[in-house]
């Protein structure tokens, strides 16, 4: 399994998670709480991976652990929080709640920089842009850091300020047969699905 140099990744979980009702980076897949399981699934290829939370959340883990710098400012700080504290020129973005990432895809996502002349590589599905499974180099960390001391919040709005490639499923379709790479939990009838499909998959 290829490792990446100049490659970190961060995870983001700092959610409500108001519509499952309990917190779903907790939520256990395949053994492991979500959050755990991320950053398992990336760390092969990397350099370093540490998880974007509120502080003190998730100490138990065992893992590392970055407070977010802007808390209440949704995913768009913790992507901001990553970027402003690495120390890797590229940095993998991933929300917590994304069971059916592969490591074939990722793997495919980052030897997909090179070719590209943004600053960021942002896939793009049915339903839009992935910000929260996409790389970016680290100095889109101040852009995004002064759009939200200026009140930007929405993700989309804070791409914007940065130079990013669209990455159309023509590209990655071959990685995703079944069409469910970015398909995401926020509710308890998604992690019922989410179970049977991984359940499902481990028995063959």
């Amino acid at each position: 399994m290829k490792r990446f140099p100049n490659v970190a990744a961060f995870v983001l979980a700092g959610g409500a998670s108001q519509r499952m009702g309990r917190d779903k980076a907790l939520l256990e897949l395949g053994g492991l709480p979500m959050v755990l399981r991320t950053v398992r699934l990336v760390e092969p290829h990397v350099t370093s991976v540490a998880v974007v939370a509120p502080e003190g959340r998730y100490a138990s883990l065992g893992v590392p652990l970055i407070a977010d710098r802007w808390p209440g400012a949704g995913p768009l700080g913790g992507i901001a929080t990553a970027l402003c504290a690495s120390v890797e020129d590229w940095n993998l973005i991933l929300g917590c709640d994304l069971p059916f990432l592969t490591q074939e895809w990722i793997a495919w996502l980052i030897s997909r920089v090179p070719g590209s002349p943004a600053h960021a590589v942002v896939p793009e599905s049915r339903k839009g842009l992935e910000p929260l499974a996409a790389i970016y180099h680290r100095s889109c960390g101040e852009a995004l850091a002064a759009a939200i001391d200026r009140g930007v919040r929405r993700v989309s709005e804070g791409l914007r300020e940065i130079l990013f490639e669209r990455v159309p499923p023509v590209e990655w379709m071959g990685l995703d047969p079944a069409g469910m790479l970015f398909e995401n939990m926020n509710t308890p009838e998604d992690y019922a699905e989410a179970l049977r499909r991984i359940e499902r998959a481990a028995t063959g």
